[in-house]
């Protein structure tokens, strides 16, 4: 299958040709975020890619890790969202070449099976994945969240012009600008998801915060995200941090009510 540049507000075949379509009033008032798409299944290029044109995004698709490696460095989208398991280049080592010369935001898609593989992603230099099968709204809504974290890091001032931007809570350390979590001085990979959960915790230890203060938090666009999506998020940030300290118990549970951070535990 030959490499396809699709754009919003076109018609698409897979040699690539487009057939112009009327774009709507706001895509055109403003430039649209790029999104490259990196797979080798034709069908989630198919549905991801009209998905994302539908909410205003402009996609390219790739059906191979090298071409798509090409692609990523020559003309950089604002984000790509890759396959891990890929022919020729799989996704952990298209990121490790892409890490050599760009910080470009990467959301890796991953099997059920494959928690080493996102473990290894994430350390890496992944800014979020997403397990198979995946709704199409919550990757709508993890591209957005890594855009606008992307965004933050644009904005921050220089660290070495005024000092970093560091956020220390007993033995819990964060770096937005590098998106960093040390706990005790050892590094926990996080996804973007996480790290604004886990920020909003620690921002004010010791208060609570509801579930749905936190989804406001992480999820700003979407209103039909439940309270279980915090719980998991919240299970997972426990998991990574017991993975480097057993004991572990900053993030406390009151039934309920919500969570909040103790920077004594």
């Amino acid at each position: 299958m030959e490499n396809a540049v699709w754009t919003v507000g076109a018609k698409h075949d897979w040699n690539g040709s487009t057939k112009d379509l009327p774009m709507s009033p706001a895509a055109a008032d403003a430039p649209a975020p790029v999104i490259a798409l990196v797979d080798d299944d034709r069908h989630i290029l198919t549905s991801v890619s009209l998905v994302l044109q539908a909410e205003g995004f402009v996609t390219r698709v790739y059906a191979d890790g090298e071409t798509a490696l090409r692609a990523l460095l020559d003309n950089p989208p604002d984000l790509a969202v890759v396959d891990i398991k890929m022919p020729r280049l799989d996704g952990i080592e298209l990121l490790r070449r892409l890490r050599e010369r760009s910080r470009l935001p990467v959301i890796f898609l991953t099997s059920k099976d494959t928690e080493i593989d996102e473990a290894l992603g994430l350390a890496m230099g992944a800014d979020d994945y997403i397990g198979k099968p995946f709704s199409h709204r919550l990757l709508v809504e993890r591209i957005r969240a890594v855009l606008r974290r992307a965004d933050q890091r644009q904005a921050l001032p220089d660290p070495s012009a005024q000092g970093e931007d560091t956020m220390v809570r007993g033995r819990l350390t964060m770096e937005p600008a590098r998106h960093r979590v040390t706990w005790d001085g050892q590094e926990v990979a996080l996804t973007v998801t996480e790290f604004l959960i886990l920020d909003a915790l620690a921002q004010r230890p010791g208060f609570v915060k509801s579930r749905d203060a936190l989804i406001q938090v992480a999820y700003p666009d979407d209103s039909y995200v439940d309270d279980r999506t915090i719980d998991s998020h919240i299970k997972r940030l426990r998991k990574k941090f017991r993975a480097v300290d057993p004991g572990f118990a900053a993030i406390e549970t009151l039934y309920g009510v919500g969570y909040r951070f103790d920077q004594d535990g």
